[in-house]
């Protein structure tokens, strides 16, 4: 097995999967503005979607799996709650070329958890298992499997919980350091990663453990790596508007024309990738606005403009008109 996971030197970063924000779009923005490539993971992909979907919804479904031969490495994350149909899945998945395959085993979507995944899982430990056994036995040597979860449901479980993950021979896993019951909503709780690692030197040394909450800098994640002997960091919110963030060891020096031509970039490859194929709405896009013009005089009265826009075409005109004038 060619398991990238092995060849990564500690410590590695990774840029966390988000529905309707790391398309293949937002990625190809991190692997052109980063110094070395973050561990790249596509949004997340129903199993029963790909097993049920009808053949002309599977296309818009794979789009959610595009990526660049600039996005390496990429791993392909998976959610479901139903053993067999994760089988179907990757036998598809397997055809694309990734380089990994993630389950999640986290996500607080309620839409998710009443189909009993993401983060559901951790109710149904049972369950969770035999999903990870099954794909794991299936995958055997041709792709690497790893897992995404939070370290409980509605309190810690860092024993039962993790503990069983690590249990399971996973090549790979990440914990982001909240329960669902805390969402986003407090601070991670980085005091329980030096417990984890403990754990995994005991049980299972080779699985590589990527934690996951509130790394605002390359600075800030090498440090929390140091301090809980973390192989590898993965950040999300942290990186919103900013593709050089990989590139940037620790404050955002970025300028105002910087910050605008690199927003026009990333509205030109969701266009070519996604709106003009008709896989997503232009209103994706938007989310990314408040995030890339901020900081300066005038960004509010720009922000107004740019979300009134309808196109690609009319958001970048206003971008360059602005540019005109600094």
């Amino acid at each position: 097995m060619n398991n990238f996971w092995t060849t990564l030197n500690s410590p590695f970063f990774a840029l966390a999967p988000m529905e309707d924000v790391t398309d293949v779009a937002f990625r190809e923005m991190f692997a052109r503005h980063s110094h070395s490539n973050p561990v790249f993971f596509t949004e997340f992909v129903s199993v029963d979607g790909i097993v049920y979907s009808k053949s002309n919804d599977r296309e818009k479904l794979f789009s959610k799996l595009l990526f660049t031969k600039k996005q390496r490495p990429i791993v392909a994350q998976v959610f479901g709650a139903k053993p067999n149909n994760f089988i179907k899945a990757l036998n598809e998945i397997k055809s694309f070329g990734f380089d990994g395959v993630d389950i999640n085993m986290g996500c607080p979507d309620r839409s998710v958890e009443r189909q009993g995944a993401g983060a559901a899982l951790i109710k149904t430990p049972d369950i969770a298992k035999e999903i990870i056994t099954n794909s794991r036995s299936f995958l055997g040597e041709d792709m690497p499997l790893s897992v995404k979860t939070r370290i409980g449901y509605n309190a810690p479980q860092i024993e039962e919980w993790i503990g069983l993950l690590l249990s399971l021979n996973l090549d790979a896993l990440t914990i982001h350091l909240r329960t669902r019951k805390e969402m986003s909503l407090v601070p991670a709780h980085w005091e329980f990663g030096q417990e984890i690692l403990k754990m995994r030197n005991k049980i299972s040394p080779k699985t590589k453990i990527i934690l996951n909450g509130d790394i605002i800098s390359l600075k800030d994640g090498e440090n929390k790596c140091l301090n809980t002997g973390a192989d590898g960091v993965m950040t999300g919110r942290g990186v919103f508007g900013n593709p050089s963030f990989f590139a940037q060891y620790e404050e955002d020096n970025r300028s105002v024309e910087e910050k605008i031509n690199q927003l026009i970039e990333h509205i030109k490859l969701f266009d070519k990738f996604l709106f003009s194929k008709g896989y997503k709405g232009f209103y994706v896009m938007k989310k990314h606005f408040k995030a890339y013009i901020n900081g300066w005089n005038g960004a509010k009265e720009l922000r107004i403009a740019l979300m009134e826009t309808t196109s690609p075409e009319s958001a970048i005109k206003i971008l360059k008109e602005v540019l005109k004038e600094k």
